[in-house]
């Protein structure tokens, strides 16, 4: 067949392309927004068809499907997550979710020794096919590609919405055992706001930020107000594992241009994308932004090698000895460890670099009566049971919107005193308090 009868004949139903899939199959999605969403959509009527002990694996999930939200599919599909959004912590709440940790640079290699001799499946989105019979696996190749040359059974939605991209995300139709199309919008970010403790620290950020540096952001509000504050920088590169809407406008601003880069010159670098159309739009077609697979992209040897790495991530709660719980409230797991550590590793062991972890001094949590409080999120201790994202041995710089803490190579005793000058005026006293009860100071 030429590649186009070769392409035709692998096109299914979404109902026909469920219909491939067999009991105890071990399933990954696409990561985001490469999640195939027409089909996750209908993925529950595998238990009509008798099919038993599929295990899934998702990670940052776009879509609340059926078999998320009732434990009558949990003998159908045992579903497993590298990274929660709020449907799978709804999910994790009712017992039919279980979190799955993990650094993202070592994600799927570690998560192989799960299989045990089960079939392997990949279901994810690309963008349509070109005149060579290469589809793109377009918004993320994150662990997709790794997935795939391991064997995977591959089913894809093929949709003309979502961007070709170049690096590592290219698959050849031979590669690929069924299709579905789609003509579904893509899943997009709704903008976050910049509000005042955002810019402060995002400014706090940029002062630190010399011009060449090369540069990884997370998500959310901070980030994007670092991005804003970077855009009278010169000659930055970009080396990150998620692509985002504050990266196009660095680029666009003139800030961005690559040129300064000990790895890969005149390209940014990432694993994968999310957020809005002119970020979509942006990268369709566009060869100087190339995904590369997540287990380069985040290997912290490979990140070491950038000039000047810098590497800005946000935590939700930091103790007086510097660690950092980014995913966990408590016992309650809220996202995932993601690349934080691969980033904030990655950018100490190049040789110039810096690593951020950066959150607001206060949070406003609920009591048990519904009434609120505000509480210091640089706190005596860890939460009961709260995950280690960012391990004490492994923070640089803490920025909140009182200033920067540096903790590369201090003591303890300067830990301490360095996070509770930065901490809100009202919980100071209370933190010195217990510093000297733990005798830190």
């Amino acid at each position: 067949m030429n590649i186009h009868e070769l392409y035709k004949s692998k096109v299914k139903s979404v109902s026909e392309a469920i219909g491939m899939i067999e009991s105890e199959d071990f399933i990954i999605t696409g990561l985001g927004g490469s999640e195939p969403i027409d089909i996750m959509s209908q993925l529950h009527l595998l238990k009509e068809k008798n099919i038993k002990n599929c295990e899934l694996t998702n990670c940052l999930p776009m879509g609340n499907y059926e078999f998320f939200n009732d434990e009558m599919y949990k003998e159908t599909i045992d579903t497993t997550s590298w990274f929660y959004t709020y449907a799978m912590r709804k999910a994790h709440s009712k017992r039919i979710s279980s979190f799955v940790p993990q650094h993202l640079h070592l994600a799927f290699g570690k998560r192989k020794h799960a299989l045990e001799g089960r079939r392997l499946v990949l279901l994810t989105t690309c963008s349509p096919m070109d005149n060579h019979g290469y589809l793109s696996l377009s918004l993320s190749c994150t662990y997709e590609r790794d997935v795939i040359e391991n064997g995977a059974t591959v089913i894809v939605e093929v949709n003309p919405n979502f961007p070709r991209t170049f690096g590592d995300t290219n698959v050849h139709v031979s590669e690929i055992d069924y299709i579905v199309e789609s003509t579904r919008d893509v899943p997009d970010l709704p903008e976050i706001p910049l509000n005042e403790k955002d810019k402060k620290i995002g400014s706090y950020v940029a002062d630190l930020i010399e011009d060449g540096s090369t540069i990884q952001l997370g998500i959310g509000g901070i980030p994007n107000a670092v991005a804003e504050a970077l855009k009278s920088k010169k000659h930055l590169g970009i080396h990150t594992e998620m692509f985002t809407d504050g990266m196009v406008d660095l680029i666009q601003s003139g800030a961005v241009d690559n040129t300064k880069k000990s790895l890969c010159k005149g390209k940014s670098i990432a694993a994968f994308a999310l957020g809005s159309k002119k970020l979509y739009d942006f990268l369709d077609d566009n060869p100087s932004v190339e995904f590369r697979h997540g287990k380069w992209t985040n290997n912290p040897f490979v990140i070491g090698q950038n000039h000047k790495m810098v590497s800005i991530n946000t935590t939700i709660e930091i103790d007086l000895t510097g660690q950092c719980a980014s995913e966990s409230i408590g016992f309650e797991q809220i996202s995932g460890t993601g690349g934080q550590s691969d980033t904030a590793v990655g950018a100490q062991i190049c040789e110039e670099g810096k690593s951020f972890i950066t959150l607001y001094s206060t949070a406003s949590v609920k009591n048990s009566d519904g009434s609120r409080k505000v509480v210091s999120k640089i706190t005596p201790h860890l939460k009961t049971g709260a995950s280690v994202s960012l391990s004490r041995n492994d923070v640089d710089y803490v920025v909140t919107e009182y200033g920067v803490a540096w903790l590369r190579g201090r003591s303890g005793r300067r830990r301490a005193l360095s996070l509770i000058e930065i901490a809100h005026p009202d919980f100071r006293e209370e933190l010195r308090i217990k510093a000297k009860e733990m005798k830190l100071i």
